[in-house]
């Protein structure tokens, strides 16, 4: 049977706010996503997740059968996400809370984003007698693994959560096989509470378009050669890397100068707040600030408009759970080069739908970007196939998966019920 109502927590970042800046990105896109479809469904969602203004009110509604809770948990402003740790018991208690108004049994499961909030659904699950289902997005292990350059590693403090939560969840979720063998062989997960289920892409927003219109609207010229990076702006992502290869590019062909376009759209988090202007002074430095220009993030028909002008999109990332990005420029038909980590050799076929590189080296990137470049023929060919990719990638496909993950917790709950009856 399915859940009538389920409780998902989303503590440090909500799914109201716009993808491409500070905390907010792909997971706030993939629990506003399935929200909707669960409600579509028939499971009521409420949404708790930390307020971060003293004007948002206590309940908002993102779509029918849909509720974000806005839980005050801290100072509105000025926390940073490492800070969080030390409103846990805040935001836990707050939750509590607006259970404690409704008869026992409102919520029939939990689902926890991100390991702050696997930390209160652990507690919620206990005392509300529900299962918990628990989607990681990114491993704290895996990112101190493949660090970039000047990044500053995950505290022990999440390594340990990560662990806890790891522990107590009735069922794990995970974008790829490669996170389902992280859970397995870095957190010591049960291989039989590990499902594996890859996020979609807004099938109906992300189409393929005409490039000639998209640039218009972005006041970019018709023939323009445009290499596109969207997303946050820190060092995860690895936007330097385009702007590395770009300038790599025009130093092998500098007839390219007068048409080369980098858009670089998105905005400083993470350690890239410490160094908000940083990307912008390396272009001054790379001698391609006359090339380059930076956009603010955007979502839907506007964010679609940035694929389908761009003749590549890079995802140079130095780990990425899934990689959304590279899911949306390909249902707009535009290729992607990305970088072989993570989710995104899922995410993107190499050499049908765009190209994996190993590594981040400038001349690798240079190579593959180039080869779209300079080979009209190879970069039609990926783009022609890009969109049938991405259709094997639907958020109604994600929630049936999600649905039957939510199946599978509550006999994993019983089972353990029945086993802690037995030892008592």
């Amino acid at each position: 049977m399915r859940p009538r109502r389920a409780a998902v927590f989303s503590l440090h970042t909500s799914p109201l706010e716009q993808p491409g800046t500070g905390d907010a990105g792909g997971m706030n896109v993939y629990i506003a996503q399935t929200a909707r479809r669960l409600a579509e469904m028939g499971t009521e969602v409420e949404i708790f997740t930390r307020a971060t203004s003293s004007d948002l009110p206590p309940i908002a509604e993102l779509a029918p059968g849909v509720l974000v809770r806005n839980v005050v948990a801290g100072p509105f402003e000025g926390l940073d996400k490492n800070e969080l740790p030390s409103q846990l018991c805040a935001f836990a208690a707050g939750a509590l809370r607006v259970e404690a108004r409704h008869e026992p049994g409102h919520y029939d499961l939990v689902h926890s984003h991100y390991w702050l909030s696997g930390q209160v659904g652990w507690l919620a699950r206990e005392r509300w007698g529900v299962p918990l289902v628990h989607t990681a997005h990114t491993l704290g292990k895996v990112k101190n693994a493949s660090l970039a350059a000047g990044d500053t590693p995950e505290p022990r403090v999440r390594v340990l959560g990560e662990e806890q939560v790891v522990d107590e969840a009735d069922m794990l979720v995970a974008n790829t096989g490669f996170e389902a063998e992280d859970l397995i062989n870095s957190y010591d997960a049960d291989p039989d509470q590990v499902a594996t289920i890859p996020p979609g892409v807004d099938l109906d927003v992300f189409t393929p378009g005409e490039t000639r219109t998209a640039r218009a609207g972005l006041d970019v010229p018709a023939d323009a050669v445009v290499l596109a990076f969207v997303g946050r702006i820190q060092p995860l992502k690895a936007p330097d890397v385009l702007l590395r290869a770009a300038a790599e590019l025009l130093r092998r062909s500098p007839e390219l100068r007068s048409r080369l376009v980098v858009l670089v759209v998105g905005g400083p988090s993470g350690s890239g707040l410490e160094r908000p202007e940083a990307l912008q002074q390396m272009a001054v430095n790379l001698g391609i600030a006359d090339v380059v220009r930076f956009l603010p993030p955007r979502a839907g028909d506007d964010l679609a408009r940035v694929y389908r002008a761009a003749d590549v999109i890079a995802v140079p990332s130095h780990n990425e759970s899934f990689g959304l990005v590279a899911l949306e420029a390909q249902a707009c038909g535009t290729p992607v080069v990305a970088a072989s980590v993570g989710g995104l050799p899922v995410a993107v076929s190499h050499d049908t739908s765009g190209l994996l590189v190993d590594g981040h080296r400038t001349e690798a990137w240079a190579d593959a970007l180039g080869a779209l470049v300079h080979d009209p023929g190879m970069r039609e060919r990926l783009a022609a196939n890009a969109a049938g990719h991405a259709a094997r990638f639907s958020w109604n496909r994600t929630t049936e998966m999600l649905l039957d993950a939510y199946a599978q917790a509550k006999l994993m709950f019983n089972a353990r019920l029945r086993t802690e009856e037995v030892t008592a």
